[in-house]
C-alpha cells in the first residue's frame, strides 16, 4: 500500500524590590550560570545590527523589547540544549501533551522571573536608557487559547518544566487567537486577534522537521501478498505542517522543555502541478485553502464550511503530533513495539481524540503491526482528560463529514466500534440495543462519531478535573464505562502555577510571603501553611492590606484608563472574570445587582458597603445568549454608575479584552472571587484558584474545585449558597420560576425591573426574562436568587469587620496550597504518565 512519511524534508522599582528565590533543592538542582552583562549587552546590539539594522537609540520600543527577548533566547537555547542531552542520556519515557488551546500569556517577564534574572536585566535595560517594565507592556500576550482549558495547559507545561520532568506541549500556531474584544454601545464586538504581527522573538522555527498530512481522497479495498486486508488510501491531498517551538522555562532554569505548535503550509508539488497544468487561480485558491487551517482559533461552527474545518483542525494537531513524536521516537532507536514503555500522550479534552484512529493507522497501515497489538500500545500509550459535563461539549463529528475529510479513518473508527461492541456481546455484558449507550457511532438520521467515547475506549486513563466532577461524569455522563472499567476513571483536581499566578503577578504579596514563611513555597506551595501562625498578629494582617489597597488602585487606574469609569480603591471589590457562558451566571450576579439598585431607589436603602463589581470575559461570536448578557451588564453599569442616587454606593465595570495579561491585573485586587456556576456545570475552575491565592474570599456553590477549596479553607472563611447539584437535578424535575417570584418579593421587583423601561434598552432582554421564567432554565437562576442575595448581605457584614476580613483572606492564602499545578502534575505523572523527574 502507499505509505505516508513521518517527515518531510508592573514598574522597574518593582522588579528591583522582588527578593530573590531559590528554588527547592528537592525539586530541581541549581540553575546553569548566569549569563553575563557584557554577554547580554552584546546579544542586544548583535540583534539590533544584524535584523533592524540599527542601534538602540535608534530603535523603536518594539524592536527594543525583540532584541532584549532574543537576548534571552540565547541563554534559554543553551539550557534548551542541555535540558534535551540530559533526556537522552537517561533514556527518559516522555510525555507529550495535544491541546487545541494554550493560553501562554506574555513571556518575558515570566522567563526572567525563572531564569532568577530580573534584577540585572532591568539594570542593564536601564543603563540603556530605557525601562524593562515598560518594554515588557509591549509584548503581546501569545493567543493561542481563550479559556481555562487553554491556561491550564500552560500552567501544566510550567510546572512540568520547574519539577524537571520531560514534559512536551502539542498545538497549532494559530496567526489569528479567538478575537479581539472591544464593547460597542455595550454590545461585544469582535475585531483579529494577529498576535505576532511583528513576529514573536519566543518562536524557534524548525523548517526542517515539517511533516505532511494527508486529508480528503478515498480509500479502496485490497489484499496484500498474504491474503490479508489491506486498504489503501488514494488521491489525498495533503498539507505541510512546519513546527516551530516556544520554550517552556522551568523555575530555577535548569529544565527548559518546549511547547511545539505547527503552522499549516501547502504542498509546494501538489499546488505546482495545478499551477503548471495553467489553473493557476486554484492553484493559489488551493494554498490559501490549505493554509487557512491554522489561521485562526476556534472557526465558527455554524455552519457547515466552520465545522470542516475544526475537523481539519483537529486531525491537523493530531497528524502532526504524532508524526512528530514518532520521528524523535525513532531517531532514539526506539522499537515501535516497545512505544507505550518510552511515550506518553495525554489527550486535553475531545478535541485530540482523532489520535485513537491516528495512532491505530500509523501501526497497522504503516508499521504492519497486528490489530490485536496495536490496539494494546495505542490504549497503553493515551490517557485522556474529560472537562465538561455539559452534553453539548462533548463532541460529535458526523459520520457524512468524517467520510469526506478522513475517509481511512471512519472505516478504523468502525472497526474498533465493531470490535468492541463484539467484545461486550460475547462477554455477557450488554446486546441489541443494550449496546447503543457504548456505541461510539450514535445512529439517528444523520449518524454521529461520539468522541469521547472513542477517547474513553481508547485510553487506559480517563480522569476529571475535580472531585465532584469525576464523581458526576461516572454516575451521569458514562455510567456505562466506569461500571465497564472503574480501574480506568481516576481523579485529578485542577491547579494553577504559583509562579505566575502570585510570584510574578503579585510580588509585594509574594515579598510578604517569603518574609514569613520562607523562599520555598514557589514550588512546595503547602509550606504557605506557616501563615496560619500569623494569622491572628495584627501587623501581617495590616500589611496584608496595604498590599491589596495598592493593588486596587492599579486595577483603579487600569479601569479609568480602559473604560473611563473612576472606581473607589475603598469599595469592595467584586470579582466575575471568566467566559462568559450560561451556566457560569454572569446573570445571577446582574441580577443581584439589579437588587441592589432597586432596593436604593425605591426601598430608600443604605447598603452597608460600597461596591465595584468587575467583569471580564469573552462569549462565542455566535452565542447569543451570552453576548446578550454582556450587554445586559453594560446596561445596568450605565443606569447605576450615572444614577446620583446609587453611584456612591454601587459602580459596576466591564473590562474588555479578557486575556492573561489582564487576569495578572485583576486577580491581586480583587477582594471577593465570584464562582456561582450551577451546581454540577462546572468542571473545576481555576480563576477560584487564583483569586483565592491571592487573598480574595470566594463566594460560590458547591460545583467544581469550590468543593475541595471548601475542605481546605474551612467553612468560616468561604460562603457557600444555593443549590447542590443533587438538588438542582430534583428541582429542574418539576421547576416552576413563577412559584419563586411570586413567593420571594425581591426576585419579584427584579424581574419587574427587567421588563421596565427604566431599564434602557428593556426590550433588548426580553430573551434573557423568558429565559428566566421558563421552567427549562436549566440553570435555575431564579432558585438561587434568594440564597445569593441573602449570602452577599451576610457578606457586607463581613467586610465591615476588616480585620476579620483579612483574617480570612490570610488563611485562604495559608490553605490553599492543594491547588499547585505542581501537585495536579505529580499526580499525573505517577498515576497515568509513568514519568520520572530527570535531574
Amino acid at each position: 500500500m502507499r505509505h505516508l512519511p513521518i517527515a518531510a524534508s508592573t514598574t522597574t522599582e518593582a522588579h528591583d524590590a522582588q527578593p530573590p528565590l531559590t528554588p527547592d533543592k528537592n525539586i530541581v538542582e541549581a540553575p546553569a550560570a548566569k549569563p553575563t552583562r557584557d554577554a547580554f549587552a552584546t546579544s542586544i546590539h548583535e540583534y539590533l545590527a544584524l535584523v533592524a539594522v540599527k542601534d538602540w537609540g535608534g530603535a523603536e520600543p518594539s524592536e527594543r523589547l525583540n532584541a532584549v527577548s532574543v537576548a534571552l533566547r540565547r541563554t534559554i537555547a543553551q539550557r534548551l540544549v542541555e535540558t534535551e542531552r540530559r533526556y537522552a542520556d537517561r533514556g527518559a519515557k516522555r510525555l507529550y501533551y495535544l491541546s487545541m488551546e494554550f493560553l501562554m500569556g506574555r513571556s518575558l517577564a515570566n522567563n526572567l522571573g525563572n531564569l532568577g534574572v530580573t534584577s540585572e536585566v532591568s539594570r542593564e535595560v536601564r543603563a540603556l536608557g530605557d525601562d524593562l517594565a515598560r518594554l515588557e507592556e509591549l509584548e503581546q500576550d501569545a493567543a493561542l487559547g481563550n479559556g481555562g482549558l487553554g491556561r491550564l495547559a500552560a500552567c501544566f507545561l510550567d510546572s512540568l518544566a520547574t519539577l524537571g520532568m520531560p514534559g512536551f506541549g502539542y498545538g497549532i500556531n494559530y496567526e489569528f487567537g479567538l478575537f479581539r474584544q472591544s464593547i460597542d454601545d455595550g454590545f461585544q464586538s469582535e475585531q483579529p486577534d494577529q498576535w505576532f504581527a511583528d513576529r514573536c522573538p519566543w518562536l524557534i522555527e524548525r523548517p526542517a522537521e515539517a511533516v505532511m498530512v494527508p486529508v480528503y481522497g478515498r480509500v479502496e479495498a485490497g489484499v496484500d501478498r498474504q491474503g490479508e486486508h489491506n486498504p489503501m488510501w488514494l488521491e489525498w491531498r495533503h498539507l505541510i505542517g512546519v513546527p516551530a517551538e516556544m520554550p517552556i522555562v522551568g523555575f530555577g532554569g535548569r529544565t527548559v522543555n518546549t511547547l511545539r505548535l505547527f503552522s499549516a503550509r501547502s504542498s509546494d508539488q501538489f499546488d505546482m502541478a495545478i499551477f503548471n497544468g495553467g489553473d493557476y487561480l486554484r492553484a493559489v485558491e488551493q494554498k490559501i485553502a490549505s493554509e487557512t487551517v491554522s489561521k485562526v482559533l476556534y472557526p465558527s461552527n455554524a455552519v457547515a464550511p466552520g465545522r470542516e474545518l475544526r475537523l481539519v483542525q483537529e486531525y491537523f494537531l493530531v497528524a502532526c503530533a504524532m508524526r512528530d513524536i514518532v520521528r524523535r521516537y525513532k531517531k532514539s532507536g526506539g522499537e515501535m513495539s516497545t512505544f507505550a514503555a518510552k511515550v506518553a500522550i495525554q489527550l486535553n479534552d475531545t478535541h485530540p481524540a482523532l489520535m485513537v484512529a491516528e495512532l491505530m493507522r500509523l501501526l497497522v497501515d504503516e508499521e504492519g503491526l497486528r490489530w490485536e497489538t496495536a490496539w494494546d500500545i495505542t490504549v497503553a500509550t493515551l490517557g485522556y482528560t474529560n472537562h465538561t459535563l455539559l452534553p453539548e461539549a462533548l463532541e460529535r463529528w458526523s459520520v457524512d463529514l468524517l467520510r469526506h475529510v478522513l475517509p481511512r479513518h471512519l472505516e478504523l473508527i468502525f472497526e474498533i466500534n465493531r470490535r468492541f461492541l463484539d467484545h461486550l456481546e460475547v462477554n455477557g455484558i450488554a446486546s441489541g440495543e443494550g449496546l447503543a449507550p457504548y456505541s461510539v457511532i450514535e445512529e439517528g438520521p444523520t449518524p454521529q462519531v461520539r468522541m469521547a467515547h472513542l477517547a474513553i475506549i481508547g485510553s487506559h486513563s480517563v480522569n476529571g478535573v475535580a472531585a465532584l466532577h469525576t464523581k458526576l461524569l461516572q454516575e451521569r455522563v458514562v455510567p456505562q464505562f466506569a461500571a465497564l472499567w472503574p480501574e480506568r476513571f481516576n481523579n485529578k483536581t485542577n491547579g494553577v502555577t504559583p509562579r505566575r499566578w502570585l510570584l510574578h503577578c503579585n510580588p509585594a504579596l509574594a515579598a510578604l510571603l517569603t518574609e514569613l514563611v520562607g523562599e520555598g513555597w514557589p514550588t512546595e506551595l503547602e509550606q504557605l501553611r506557616r501563615l496560619e501562625t500569623h494569622a491572628d498578629a495584627t501587623d501581617v494582617l495590616s500589611r496584608l492590606a496595604v498590599i491589596k489597597r495598592a493593588n486596587k488602585e492599579r486595577l483603579a487606574t487600569l479601569a479609568y484608563d480602559t473604560t473611563g469609569l473612576r472606581i473607589d480603591p475603598a469599595s469592595l471589590f467584586d470579582v466575575q472574570i471568566k467566559r462568559i457562558h450560561e451556566y457560569k451566571r454572569q446573570l445571577l450576579n446582574v441580577l443581584h445587582i439589579i437588587h441592589r439598585y432597586v432596593a436604593i431607589i425605591n426601598g430608600g436603602e443604605t447598603p452597608l458597603v460600597p461596591r465595584t463589581f468587575i467583569f471580564a470575559g469573552k462569549a462565542a461570536p455566535g452565542y447569543f445568549m451570552a453576548k446578550r448578557i454582556i450587554k445586559l451588564i453594560t446596561s445596568v453599569g450605565d443606569l447605576v454608575n450615572r444614577d446620583p442616587r446609587s453611584r456612591e454606593w454601587l459602580r459596576v465595570v466591564f473590562l474588555p479584552d479578557y486575556r492573561v495579561t489582564l487576569a495578572e491585573r485583576i486577580v491581586p485586587a480583587a477582594d471577593l472571587s465570584e464562582q456561582i456556576s450551577t451546581a454540577g456545570k462546572e468542571a473545576s475552575g481555576t480563576g477560584n484558584m487564583k483569586l483565592g491565592l491571592n487573598g480574595a474570599l470566594t463566594v460560590g456553590t458547591l460545583d467544581g474545585a469550590n468543593v475541595e477549596m471548601l475542605e481546605e479553607v474551612g467553612a468560616d472563611n468561604i460562603f457557600i449558597f444555593g443549590l447542590s447539584a443533587a438538588k438542582v437535578a430534583q428541582t429542574l424535575e418539576h421547576y416552576q420560576p413563577l412559584t419563586v417570584v411570586d413567593n420571594d418579593v425581591r426576585v419579584g421587583e427584579v424581574i419587574r425591573f427587567l421588563q421596565s423601561a427604566a431599564l434602557p434598552d428593556s426590550k433588548l432582554f426580553a430573551p434573557l426574562v423568558d429565559k428566566l421564567l421558563s421552567p427549562f432554565d436549566e440553570y435555575v437562576h431564579l432558585a438561587d436568587l434568594p440564597a445569593f442575595i441573602d449570602i452577599q448581605g451576610h457578606i457586607d457584614q463581613e467586610y465591615l469587620r476588616p480585620a476579620g476580613w483579612q483574617r480570612k483572606a490570610l488563611l485562604n492564602i495559608a490553605r490553599l496550597g492543594k491547588f499547585s499545578s505542581d501537585r495536579t502534575v505529580q499526580e499525573y505523572a505517577t498515576d497515568v504518565w509513568g514519568i520520572s523527574v530527570i535531574a
